[in-house]
């Protein structure tokens, strides 16, 4: 017998929703939907939520709602991240989702959000033979969370480093395409982050890179020449860390509209993604993995196993 459960993860970026059938240890999507909203737009400058941004969201999520009544779900999960945590105003926010969804969302911490991460990824990774323990990487709009371990986590850690945060912060008015100088500055706040995460979390032991989420999945699409963004190519496809370096390279060096040009690019991406992809790039440098294991499975899949509990 399946349980029917609707997850909703709200982002720095993006908020997103799965209605999933659970049964025994299967999850089937009904309906896996991503719209690009920006909740975290100037956050990292004003430390509040913009009255537009919320309004943006709260619009998407109306639409979620709907959704869920009509495929019957049993149990909706609300979980916030990054922006909303950073946020003096995220009561705002908490109130708009509980007139939506009647439920109070929950603004999780960093490390909870690395561990629904890492369940939501890992879940469907035994049949690839990968070598354990795994770092899960999973760069998002305002943190990246880093999870190392294989059936259970071994250690965490939240840093905030995010596309969205670092374009705003060095990219966002330094040119289009950026100076070497403003893309020096992107790299000096992700190896600062690196570093945090070298000393907090056992990297060392991990044998397998597995990313997740927007930033890796574009740049996989792109590695791939995908015509089109297809999430059943992208899903454990292997990306070389070389083909990760050339396409951070040749996304920093395009515009804003060389990059809206890229036939598998989100619209709502085109701005950010350097930064993002320049994450990924790093880790890559850091911690000297030939590869990444790109997963279309991440944290919503990790609330959607919560509500089995």
């Amino acid at each position: 017998m399946s349980t029917r459960v609707a997850a909703i993860d709200c982002g720095t970026n993006s908020v997103r929703l799965l209605i999933a059938d659970l049964a025994g240890d299967t999850l089937t999507d009904v309906e896996r939907l991503m719209e690009i909203v920006r909740l975290g737009q100037d956050v990292d400058r004003t430390g509040r939520l913009a009255p537009e941004a919320l309004e943006r969201t709260f619009a998407a999520m109306r639409r979620y709602q709907e959704l869920i009544e009509r495929h019957g779900a049993g149990a909706t999960r609300v979980v916030a991240t990054s922006a909303t945590r950073d946020a003096a105003n995220r009561q705002d926010f908490v109130d708009g989702v509980r007139e939506i969804f009647g439920v109070v969302p929950e603004v999780v911490s960093g490390a909870e959000e690395a561990e629904l991460s890492f369940t939501g990824a890992t879940g469907d990774l035994a049949r690839l033979s990968l070598d354990a323990p795994y770092l899960v990487l999973d760069p998002g709009g305002g943190s990246t969370e880093f999870v190392v371990g294989d059936e259970h986590v071994e250690g965490a850690i939240s840093v905030d480093i995010g596309s969205v945060r670092l374009f705003e912060r060095h990219l966002k008015h330094a040119g289009d395409p950026p100076p070497a100088a403003a893309v020096e500055s992107v790299v000096a706040d992700i190896e600062a982050a690196l570093d945090l995460v070298a000393q907090s979390v056992p990297v060392q032991k991990a044998n397998t890179l597995v990313g997740l989420a927007g930033s890796v999945t574009t740049v996989a699409s792109i590695a791939l020449d995908l015509p089109f963004y297809d999430s059943l190519i992208i899903h454990h496809s292997r990306i070389s860390a070389a083909d990760v370096h050339e396409v951070t390279r040749k996304l920093l060096s395009m515009t804003h509209s060389d990059r809206l040009a890229i036939p598998s690019m989100h619209p709502g991406r085109a701005d950010v993604i350097g930064a993002g992809a320049l994450i990924l790039d790093r880790v890559l440098r850091r911690f000297a993995f030939s590869q990444v294991i790109v997963s279309e499975r991440d944290i919503l899949d990790g609330i959607a196993w919560s509500l089995a509990r």
